[in-house]
C-alpha cells in the first residue's frame, strides 16, 4: 500500500530512522521538517499522512503545525511524542498518537491503517493497539 508520508520531527537521528524505516516498508517520504515553516513548505507537496513531534526546534509547536498541516492541506497527522498529554483530544484531521519510541512495525501499521480509512478499505484494518486514537476520527481523502 504505497502512501506519501511528511516526517515533522527536530531530532536529526529520529528522523532520518523514520525515513528509512518508512522508505524500508515501500512508502514515500515528501521530506523532513524540523520547524513551522518547513513543515508547512513541505505540506504543499500533497502527502498523505504527517508524522508530527510535538516538541520542535522553534519550540513546542507540533500542536499547531499538526492543525495546519490537517485545515490547510487536508493532511491526515499522527503524532509521534513522548508527550501525548500535551495533545488533549487533538482536532479534525488528526487521527491520534504514538508514544515515543515508535516501533517501526506499529509505524507502517499506523500508516497503512490511515491510508487504509483513505480508500474506504477500513473494514479491512483494526487500528494499531499502540496507536491512541482522538475521539471520532474524520480522514482527509
Amino acid at each position: 500500500m504505497a502512501g506519501r508520508i511528511l516526517i515533522v520531527e527536530d531530532e536529526i537521528i529520529v528522523a532520518m530512522d523514520l525515513e528509512a524505516t518508512l522508505e524500508d516498508f515501500g512508502f514515500e517520504t515528501v521530506g523532513i521538517a524540523a520547524d513551522t515553516t518547513s513543515a508547512l513548505q513541505l505540506g504543499a507537496r500533497n502527502p498523505d499522512v504527517a508524522l508530527v513531534d510535538v516538541n520542535l526546534r522553534d519550540g513546542p509547536t507540533g500542536r499547531e503545525i499538526g492543525a495546519r498541516l490537517a485545515r490547510d492541506f487536508g493532511i491526515n497527522v499522527v503524532f509521534i511524542t513522548a508527550n501525548p498529554r500535551m495533545l488533549g483530544d487533538g482536532f479534525p484531521g488528526a487521527v491520534g498518537v504514538l508514544p515515543k519510541p515508535a516501533d517501526p512495525h506499529i509505524i507502517r501499521q499506523t500508516v497503512e491503517y490511515i491510508l487504509g480509512l483513505k480508500s474506504n478499505q477500513a473494514h479491512m484494518l483494526a487500528p494499531p493497539p499502540a496507536l491512541t486514537m482522538f475521539g471520532a476520527v474524520q480522514i482527509h481523502a
